[in-house]
């Protein structure tokens, strides 16, 4: 396989993807709009819809008004890489679509975009775990997190 590239391209923020490489990802709603349990359970399920086939996710967390996700790109043919674009219209896709079934909302979830961030290293990879694992916690919404039903980790 060749050696790993670096895209870089900017809408409204930077964004950078290596081949290879994980990323801590956050994507919000749109002004702030609370999903309700079953919203959130809409979006913790289009985030698992393509786990282990796409990309491969190791931990994420759907909040109130946005997700934390730590995940890295899968192969999509013999040299190329899902993109961050594609994997993330497809969740955001999807659950904005079914959104709208589950609580009173009519327009846009999503802000347009995301924040994303490579991983360099383990010491990285296992501050934004606990970041996402603890977020659920640090805003009160479960005083631990396996409390907390919109959270997932890979098993070990």
């Amino acid at each position: 396989m060749e050696e790993a590239r670096l895209k870089i391209f900017h809408r409204t923020l930077p964004h950078w993807e290596l081949d290879g490489a994980s990323y801590f990802i956050t994507f919000n709603t749109w002004e702030k709009l609370e999903l309700n349990p079953e919203a959130r359970e809409v979006v913790f399920n289009s985030c698992l819809f393509f786990n282990n086939q796409r990309y491969k996710i190791f931990v994420f967390v759907v909040m109130t008004d946005h997700v934390h996700l730590l995940m890295q790109p899968l192969l999509k043919s013999e040299n190329e890489y899902w993109s961050l674009s594609n994997i993330m219209s497809s969740i955001k896709g999807y659950s904005a679509k079914q959104i709208p079934k589950v609580m009173k909302h009519i327009g846009t979830v999503w802000q347009d975009e995301r924040y994303d961030r490579i991983v360099r290293n383990e010491e990285e990879f296992q501050a934004y775990w606990q970041y996402i694992r603890q977020n659920p916690v640090e805003a009160g919404l479960s005083s631990t997190p396996e409390d907390y039903p919109y959270l997932w980790q890979t098993p070990e």
